[in-house]
């Protein structure tokens, strides 16, 4: 025997071949039991009622029998299947081989029949089925009851006892899966849901016991450890009004990330999140009109600066989805820039994509970049944004911002850009920080360049974004994670917040409004307290505010205000054809004065001027700090 032939062949599995024997030998006491026994059954299992005649063809035909039915059995895999995991499938391919060894079974015995009699009565086909069927179920599905009755057991002591509220569609799977499961330590005491005809009812087993005002009342009953919101089809606002309600519980709380999870077909409890500060917003997201946005992105060159950054990499994600003639992004960071540019060319694989290195604060980089690239559309993201961090370092706040929006804008003036759209932020009305104060002489740059150069210059103002780098929300997380306290500098603080691709959408249909001059305002919703934040996020992490995560107010970090605002008074606010994007007013400037200033403005930044701040308020009258 040659070693290839060793190398081929299998090891005998001494386990396996018992198992095997064990069932064939099972399957020939079923025939057997189910050949004698539905004869029995016929007549009320009274022996003496049994005619001769009607035993003989069974007993001539009974090891011809035996041998088909084994035979037909190894055909559908019964042999074969690991009965552990036995689904559906299984469960047909056991009917199907009953029927047809049933099917054989009475073709076969009209040959051994008393000539001149009936072979057996016509309801002992069925009665034979039938038990055929049963006995070789029980031996095939035994083994997977006993094994999860086996593992419940073991983990009943350490079993999470769940909560799922929705009885629809995505609720029947994810609680067959963990009912199913021998994995799961997860045990589903109730199930809740608002269609009053559910209650009673039973899904998989589990109980409907009433509609969301039973919620509280059933987490308390049950002993609930963490409620799962299976009802992907709800709308932000109503997911607010249920984890509104399950935040009074000290419940973990998980969900369904969305619809389209349940129309791929992937619900499972793989794909449960923990549930989000973002549901307890309170609305629907944002939708945009796409057709405006791919009519300008589509066919165009465009660039992102800071395309690594929170805003800057969605922007890039939108952007390649509207089939541009080629994507630029800029960004100094070669870590974060990097993962975008993979992500990009794993999503869009023919995308025509440039990926560069560089700083906004170079000259001669954009200079080369603009003349070499000659994109049609820029999206400037580029920016320190970091409130308290630019506070210490005023400098570079200005070195950044200021000059790195008037390198940028003046490169794409130079070189025919067609659109210069720069992201700015609600800390430029009325800033009290040298980041607000920064991004409101970059919108003053920005709509005096606009008069004096073909490029449509336009700059787009909003709020904080839930999940951007810098934001509160990961710090929370971070901080409950290690067991508190979670920190809030001020409890009647407030910010808008809108979620990142949100923002990035209607950044996007804003530049297709664009003219030349404005200042998009979005509309950011209602504002949110961040002691609330705080409260709902320690919640819905299953924890109890102050008792078991602590909140510490720490004092208003310097630069910081109370509260954020969109517009200043003399902007006015003008509508455009979405709802949630708005056109503040040009305020006129002395351009003459405003260019001197920017010069001396340099020219301190450039030397670390020890304190800037001055000469910064002499170039925006409305921003206010302390001394």
């Amino acid at each position: 025997m040659s070693d290839e032939t060793k190398r081929e062949r299998k090891p005998f599995n001494v386990k396996l071949f018992y198992r095997r024997t064990c069932l064939i030998i099972y399957d020939i006491i079923s025939v057997i039991g189910a050949s004698y026994l539905a004869l029995l059954m016929r007549y009320s299992f009274d022996i003496s009622q049994i005619p001769e005649h009607f035993l003989t063809p069974i007993n001539r035909f009974l090891i011809l029998n035996i041998a088909i039915t084994l035979g037909v059995l190894y055909l559908f895999r019964m042999y074969h299947s690991l009965w552990a995991f036995a689904g559906e499938t299984e469960l047909q391919n056991l009917v199907m081989s009953s029927i047809v060894s049933a099917v054989c079974y009475s073709v076969g015995i009209q040959f051994f029949r008393v000539k001149g009699e009936q072979a057996v009565p016509s309801s002992y086909y069925f009665l034979y089925v039938f038990l055929l069927i049963s006995f070789i179920f029980v031996s095939r599905f035994s083994y997977r009851f006993f094994r999860s009755l086996k593992h419940k057991q073991q983990n009943k002591n350490n079993s999470i006892s769940v909560m799922v509220i929705g009885a629809g569609e995505a609720a029947n799977l994810i609680v067959k899966e963990i009912v199913n499961s021998n994995f799961s330590t997860m045990v589903i005491r109730c199930i809740i849901d608002d269609d009053p005809g559910k209650w009673g009812r039973f899904i998989q087993g589990i109980k409907v016991v009433g509609g969301r005002d039973k919620i509280i009342e059933c987490a308390d009953i049950f002993g609930i450890d963490e409620i799962i919101v299976a009802m992907p089809s709800i709308t932000r606002a109503e997911m607010s009004e249920i984890l509104d309600i399950c935040k009074e519980t000290s419940c973990k709380l998980r969900s369904l990330p969305g619809m389209y999870q349940l129309v791929n077909g992937e619900v499972s409890v793989s794909k449960l999140r923990d549930v989000e500060v973002e549901d307890l917003l309170g609305r629907d997201p944002i939708e945009v009109d796409l057709n405006s946005i791919l009519g300008y992105v589509k066919g165009q060159k465009v660039l992102v600066t800071g395309g690594g950054g929170s805003i800057g990499s969605e922007l890039c994600r939108q952007i390649a989805s509207h089939q541009p003639a080629m994507l630029i992004i800029l960004d100094i960071y070669e870590n974060s820039v990097y993962d975008v540019q993979q992500e990009l060319l794993l999503r869009y694989p023919d995308l025509p994509l440039e990926v560069l290195i560089g700083s906004v604060r170079n000259t001669n980089r954009m200079n080369w970049i603009f003349e070499h690239y000659k994109p049609d559309i820029v999206y400037h993201a580029a920016a320190h944004k970091h409130v308290p961090l630019m506070e210490e370092s005023p400098n570079e706040a200005v070195k950044n911002n200021v000059f790195g929006t008037f390198k940028t804008a003046q490169a794409a003036a130079m070189n025919n850009v067609k659109r210069f759209v720069m992201i700015s932020t609600d800390k430029a009305v009325n800033p009290t920080n040298i980041m607000g104060a920064s991004k409101r002489i970059c919108e003053m740059i920005i709509q005096t360049f606009n008069k004096h150069y073909d490029t449509e210059f336009v700059a787009v103002r909003f709020g904080n974004v839930l999940g951007s780098n810098g934001s509160v929300i990961p710090l929370f997380k971070k901080q409950i994670l290690a067991g508190g306290p979670v920190t809030v500098t001020h409890p009647d603080i407030i910010r808008y917040f809108m979620t990142i691709p949100e923002a990035v959408s209607l950044v996007l249909q804003a530049g297709a409004y664009a003219k030349g001059g404005e200042i998009f305002v979005l509309d950011m919703g209602k504002p949110v307290k961040i002691l609330d934040l705080a409260k709902n996020l320690i919640r819905l992490s299953g924890f109890r505010v102050d008792e078991d995560i602590k909140i510490e107010f720490t004092g208003l970090r310097p630069g910081e205000k109370l509260y954020e605002e969109l517009l200043m008074e003399e902007e006015g606010m003008q509508e455009t054809a979405n709802k949630l994007i708005y056109i503040g007013k040009p305020i006129e400037i002395d351009e003459s004065r405003f260019f001197v200033q920017l010069r001396d403005l340099k020219e301190a930044s450039k030397n670390e001027s020890s304190d800037i701040r001055p000469m910064i308020k002499e170039i925006v009258p409305t921003y206010h700090y302390k001394e």
